[in-house]
């Protein structure tokens, strides 16, 4: 009999009994109310008014001893796992139900080792972000990856999405940062793929397979990931634009350059006019949209000099910031933009070739006039990573709760737009369960059949995180 043949309520209680039995050191909390928050991310977590159902059980292993028993009881008994990170994901990647078993990794945190001399950093899943780069900076080192969320968001849970953020324009998502991973397989084992040197092409490249799988595969309980020196400087320049068209026909005057930023971000109209209502920062004072480009390294000066000559030749305003104001405007642009509670949204990610952008953003009114909604965007401009957000005002007599599928379907219109001028579905938030639809667009019959048959030669019995990603 296959394990998934047992019944999930018999399963799940079965597994917590030999927990307690044969594990009683792992902190385990049975499915009840106070598990909800553990059965959605950020990107699916339901309005405050709304009814929640009991969470899922949820384990919190201290070692990766501790990850193998629990995911050998769950295959012993049928019960699929769900890994957790912070939960800061926005694509439903960690959503879980209340016959799964979540499998934290809130104390995985050591750092075990940093080596300067072989610029890596050996780190566990559930060390931060920011923790990371907080111990780096003292040996003048820093970890490039940092998505919005860096300072909340885990290294284990950046790996399940090949998480990108800001900087992705000079050093790349994680993939780009991560050299090797220990896994623990669905039958228990833990392997190690990749490699501690900077080169290595033994074998195929496990590393790029598990990198954004989203925890289908297996459970990361170890990566081995590339530091690298701090610049010797950094400087913020900003160029406002008199419109969204024009701001982001720019962006192109960057990349014909010889300037290459650490971060270029692109913030349109409606977005400054909304971090303006929730902050009172005053940026559409200064213009219709807004380029936010960071520069580092050596030459600055030069940097600084040819970039602004490129962007006032594209109509831009051009202003150097200073070391206050800077902090102040990367503040805004990570955490700047509220949702009100008054309106119903939709948010996530595309990314698209660089060239393309402009008219992404030119498709935006039609979208709007189609389905009765707003529609807004930032984007990672440097490689092409659009965030649309889409609004709609909730009337006085309608049920918050119940969201309108003008909504999703004008969602949805945007990826397809991303698709029709050869862009994706996803560039750093991942499928999830909120796209798998989407991403069965994007990608050919064939292409899918061979990454089940990956996710079966891995993992037969469905264990790990099912319905998610593929």
């Amino acid at each position: 009999m296959s394990p998934t043949a047992i019944a999930p309520t018999t399963a799940l209680s079965a597994l917590l009994d030999d927990l307690r039995g044969e594990a009683p050191d792992i902190e385990v909390r049975a499915s009840s109310p106070e598990t909800a928050e553990f059965g959605y991310d950020a990107g699916t977590a339901p309005r405050r008014d709304a009814l929640v159902p009991d969470g899922p059980a949820v384990a919190f292993p201290a070692t990766v001893a501790e990850v193998q028993l629990l995911v050998r009881l769950a295959a012993r008994h049928g019960v699929s796992v769900v890994p957790r990170g912070a939960g800061t994901g926005l694509s439903g990647g960690a959503t879980a139900h209340a016959d799964q078993l979540v499998v934290s990794t809130d104390r995985l945190t050591r750092i075990v080792e940093v080596s300067p001399a072989d610029e890596v950093a050996v780190v566990e899943p559930g060390v931060l972000n920011a923790a990371l780069n907080e111990r780096l900076a003292p040996l003048g080192l820093f970890y490039a990856p940092d998505p919005a969320s860096w300072r909340i968001s885990t290294i284990g849970g950046n790996i399940a999405t090949n998480a990108g953020g800001l900087r992705c324009a000079k050093y790349g998502v994680t993939r780009e940062s991560v050299l090797a991973l220990d896994v623990v397989l669905a039958d228990g084992s833990l392997v190690s793929v990749g490699h501690r040197s900077i080169k290595g092409v033994t074998g195929l490249d496990l590393v790029s397979l598990f990198v954004g799988s989203e925890g289908v595969l297996g459970i990361v309980v170890g990566a081995t990931v590339r530091i690298r020196p701090l610049p010797v400087a950094r400087r913020t320049v900003t160029a406002f634009f008199d419109s969204t068209s024009a701001g982001a026909a720019a962006i192109g005057a960057i990349t014909a350059s010889r300037v290459r930023p650490s971060v270029i971000e692109f913030l349109d109209e409606p977005t400054l006019e909304g971090i303006d209502a929730a902050r009172d920062s005053g940026l559409r004072a200064r213009g219709a949209a807004l380029l936010l480009i960071e520069l580092d390294g050596f030459g600055i000066d030069e940097q600084t000099a040819e970039l602004t000559t490129a962007l006032e030749a594209a109509g831009g305003r051009v202003r150097v910031e200073s070391d206050t104001d800077a902090e102040i405007l990367w503040e805004l642009r990570r955490s700047g933009r509220r949702f009100d509670e008054r309106s119903w949204f939709a948010g996530g990610d595309v990314a698209v070739p660089k060239s393309r952008i402009a008219e992404v953003f030119a498709g935006f009114p039609a979208i709007e006039a189609r389905y009765g909604v707003a529609v807004s965007a930032v984007a990672h401009a440097g490689d092409g990573n659009l965030h649309p957000v889409i609004t709609l005002p909730i009337p006085v007599d309608a049920d918050p709760a119940v969201v309108p599928a003008s909504v999703h379907d004008a969602a949805d219109a945007v990826v397809r737009a991303a698709l029709a001028v050869g862009g994706t579905v996803s560039g750093e938030h991942g499928i999830g369960t909120v796209k798998r639809a989407l991403a069965a667009e994007e990608l050919a019959a064939r292409v899918r059949e061979a990454q089940l048959a990956i996710k079966t030669a891995l993992d037969p019995a469905g264990l790990f995180n099912p319905g998610k990603a593929l």
